[in-house]
């Protein structure tokens, strides 16, 4: 698996994953429950990563126009 493909499918998993960690603190707060204050921190890693990867398949059609080349999505 190449560079580009392993970066796609990576931000699809961490997406899965952020937004079940996101869905589950919605989920303990709706139940009137107070979590942990680390908690609230859970999700800045996975949209760190989500961020970075984001700008990068973004930018990654702009760059290969300007080498002229043509990118695959993997």
């Amino acid at each position: 698996m190449n560079l580009n493909a392993w970066i796609r499918q990576s931000h699809r998993w961490v997406s899965i994953a952020f937004m079940a960690v996101v869905v589950a603190i919605f989920v303990t707060l709706g139940l009137g429950r107070q979590p942990a204050q680390w908690v609230y921190y859970a999700p800045l890693f996975p949209l760190a990563f989500l961020a970075l990867t984001g700008l990068y398949m973004f930018l990654l059609p702009y760059v290969a126009k300007g080498r002229g080349q043509r990118v695959t999505s993997g």
